[in-house]
């Protein structure tokens, strides 16, 4: 290999280190949710969405394939924060109600309903600040929970975009916690001493070629 085509590989391989390492970065991204109880987590569907600096959000009742979940699952609003929960109709009669010691807000949309469209609002106010659990009464038992967080002071987690540690399931569970800067630090160390040695290589190798080459 030449110089000149050493230069463009490893310029190469160093191109392909900085892409594996921002991909590296995105796949090790974390967000910030609020730290739910069991009950909430356990909900159907799980679906999340931080609606906070909205006014007005939805929340559907009888969402899912069974229509037996709401979505989102987990919802995290501004004090002031209009939360309407809309009917889909399917599931059966489902009702909105705060589970005994789940939280601050007393949610409670009355007799179950089945009725396509209809709907229950709920202004949460400062008095609603924190975490609340709630739950369709006749559902409860198949996990039909979700909650409500208000407000920023609540107790919050990171969580990763894929498996442990923000790596995909299929990484992630190879038996070894790996942490993405490990492996960000590794690849930069092996491209180094990949261009040493071909620098070397080349230097010392040429030299002798041409050493040999004059004594013939």
């Amino acid at each position: 290999m030449k110089r000149r085509e050493f230069v463009r590989t490893a310029g190469g391989a160093t191109a392909a280190v900085a892409a594996g390492a921002g991909a590296t970065g995105s796949a090790a991204a974390q967000e910030v949710q609020p730290e739910w109880p069991s009950g909430v987590t356990s909900g159907n569907l799980g679906s999340y969405l931080d609606a906070r600096g909205q006014s007005e959000v939805t929340v559907q009742v009888g969402a899912g394939d069974s229509g037996l979940a709401f979505d989102p699952t987990q919802l995290w609003v501004d004090t002031g924060t209009t939360i309407t929960w809309e009917w889909t109709g399917s599931g059966g009669a489902h009702n909105v109600q705060t589970v005994e010691g789940g939280g601050p807000a007393s949610l409670d949309s009355g007799d179950p309903v089945g009725e396509e469209g209809y709907t229950y609002e709920y202004e949460v106010t400062e008095e609603d600040a924190g975490i609340t659990h709630y739950h369709c009464v006749p559902h409860t038992a198949v996990g039909m929970h979700a909650g409500i967080a208000v407000g920023e002071d609540v107790p919050t987690v990171e969580t990763g975009g894929g498996g442990s540690n923000g790596w995909p399931e299929d990484i992630a569970h190879v038996g070894v916690v790996l942490h993405p800067h490990w492996v960000g630090l590794a690849a930069i160390l092996g491209v180094g001493l990949t261009f040493v040695f071909t620098f070397y290589q080349l230097k010392y190798g040429e030299s002798a070629h041409t050493g040999h080459g004059g004594a013939r």
